[in-house]
């Protein structure tokens, strides 16, 4: 499903549908139907984010349908993303299955290191001219400013020290930082596990204070897309 027609449909769901309807337990039995034990397992997660260990945080991840071709970013996000990247070295933290960074390197072949991180790596994903590995966003096996510029999209709703790897993709860039998370409100009843929820531009701009002169924060669709330049 394209993330366009997911937008259409959160839109429904977050916008149209009443809070007092999407927190009830009317509301989860419907989910149900769809998704089974899974939405309330999720409502269960991210009642106890604070608390879980990294063994149950990675169970409950490992059960979750994995984002693939066409899920997680619109058309008008890849392009955004393919036109600001900078330099020749690109990391994309949160990978997934990979479907973002095979994108840009379709895009962008004069490239030369395309990295894919995510904390949990499917043994079987090879691409040509890429390189996967398994990192945690909140401490990613790379010196200062290893890459010229650094993408996550669509990871910062997921963690619970949101700002420990926002700290950690600044540390590693050199040149040029991108986030896109979505533009979304909290309830209690979801089909995603996230932990963290950004309704406006300004809201996601308080996550990343201090937030530098040269940066841009704008909406892509139901997407927050922001970017910054490193100094020096």
């Amino acid at each position: 499903m394209r993330r366009e027609t997911t937008n259409r449909i959160r839109f429904v769901l977050e916008d149209v549908v009443p809070p007092v309807l999407r927190d009830s337990g009317l509301f989860r039995a419907a989910a149900s139907m769809a998704w089974g034990s899974h939405v309330a397992d999720l409502a269960r997660f991210r009642a106890r984010a604070a608390f879980l260990t990294e063994e149950e945080y990675e169970a409950l991840y490992r059960k979750h349908p994995r984002v693939h071709e066409d899920t997680d970013n619109s058309a008008a996000c890849i392009a955004a993303l393919t036109k600001d990247i900078v330099g020749e070295s690109v990391i994309d933290v949160g990978c997934g299955t990979g479907a973002l960074v095979r994108r840009l390197q379709a895009a962008r072949p004069e490239l030369g290191r395309m990295v894919g991180a995510d904390f949990v790596i499917d043994p079987d994903l090879k691409d040509e001219g890429i390189e996967y590995l398994a990192a945690k966003v909140e401490a990613l096996p790379f010196p200062d400013k290893a890459f010229d510029t650094v993408i996550c999209t669509h990871v910062i709703e997921h963690i619970v020290d949101y700002r420990a790897a926002i700290a950690e993709l600044r540390r590693v860039a050199a040149r040029r930082l991108i986030i896109v998370v979505p533009r979304e409100r909290e309830y209690r009843y979801t089909f995603n596990p996230h932990v963290n929820f950004f309704p406006y531009t300004h809201s996601f701009l308080r996550a990343m204070m201090p937030v530098p002169d040269s940066h841009v924060c704008r909406e892509v669709g139901r997407d927050i897309y922001y970017r910054e330049d490193l100094a020096g």
